[in-house]
C-alpha cells in the first residue's frame, strides 16, 4: 500500500500555513460547504481536514475522499478511526469522477487532487496490465494524462456560483509545457505554489480557478 510521501506532505504543509479561523488560503471559511479529497490514498489530507473542522466552530464543511482503490478506501477509513473519535468523512469509490452521482455536481468549493504524475515505464508503453500500485504513481506516457482526464471533468463538480480552488500535485518529470498548455486551454487560471526537490525530481503544487473568460 502507498504510504504518504513528500507530495503528501507539501499539500498539508501549506494548508497548515493558509489557514485559519477565517479563511482557508483567502476563502472564508463559512462560504465552503464541501471539500474533495481526490486519491486519497491513506486518507492523511482528509483526515487533516476533518481534524481541522474539529476545532474551529467557523468550518462546517462536508469532507469527501475518493480513490479508484477498494482497497485505500479501507486504509483511509481504518486511519480515520485511528485518528478520529467517529467518522465523518465521506467515503466514495471511483475512477476520478466516474462513479460520483449527480447530486454531487456543482457541489466542491475546494478539491484537491494528488494525481499519479510521473511518465509510465517502458513496459507500461507496451499496455500491459496495470498493477493496484500503479495507480499510485503512472500517470499516462506524458505523465499528464490522468491530470488532463481530471481537469475535462471536474468544473461539473466545482461550485462555480462561489470562490473555489482546485490544488494538484505535478512533477519536472512530466511534460509540464503541454500540461500548462491544456490547463489554459480547459479555461483555468493557473498559479505555481511551491516547489521542492525529491532524490530526482521537482515536485510542484499548483492552484487552479475556473476562469474561461
Amino acid at each position: 500500500m502507498y504510504h504518504p510521501s513528500d507530495d503528501s506532505y507539501l499539500l498539508i504543509d501549506y494548508l497548515r500555513r493558509n489557514i485559519d479561523n477565517t479563511f482557508f488560503d483567502g476563502i472564508k471559511l463559512e462560504d465552503i460547504d464541501s471539500i474533495l479529497d481526490m486519491g486519497t490514498g491513506t486518507g492523511i489530507i482528509a483526515i487533516f481536514l476533518q481534524h481541522f473542522k474539529s476545532f474551529n466552530s467557523n468550518f462546517n464543511a462536508r469532507i469527501f475522499a475518493s480513490d479508484i482503490l477498494e482497497e485505500s478506501i479501507k486504509c483511509a477509513k481504518a486511519n480515520e478511526k485511528l485518528n478520529q473519535d467517529s467518522s465523518k468523512i465521506i467515503y466514495l469509490q471511483s475512477d476520478l469522477f466516474l462513479s460520483f452521482p449527480k447530486s454531487l455536481r456543482s457541489t466542491f468549493n475546494i478539491i484537491i487532487f494528488n494525481p499519479p504524475y510521473l511518465p509510465s515505464l517502458p513496459k507500461m508503453k507496451e499496455k500491459l496490465p496495470k498493477k493496484k500500485i500503479d495507480h499510485s504513481w503512472d500517470g499516462g506516457l506524458k505523465g499528464i494524462e490522468i491530470i488532463i482526464d481530471f481537469l475535462k471533468e471536474v468544473k461539473n463538480f466545482l461550485n462555480l456560483n462561489k470562490a473555489h480552488y482546485i490544488y494538484f500535485i505535478s512533477s519536472n518529470r512530466c511534460k509540464l509545457d503541454e500540461l500548462e498548455t491544456q490547463i489554459a486551454n480547459l479555461g483555468f487560471k493557473h498559479e505555481k505554489l511551491e516547489k521542492t526537490h525529491i532524490f530526482f525530481e521537482d515536485i510542484i503544487l499548483n492552484r487552479l480557478q475556473y476562469s474561461p473568460d
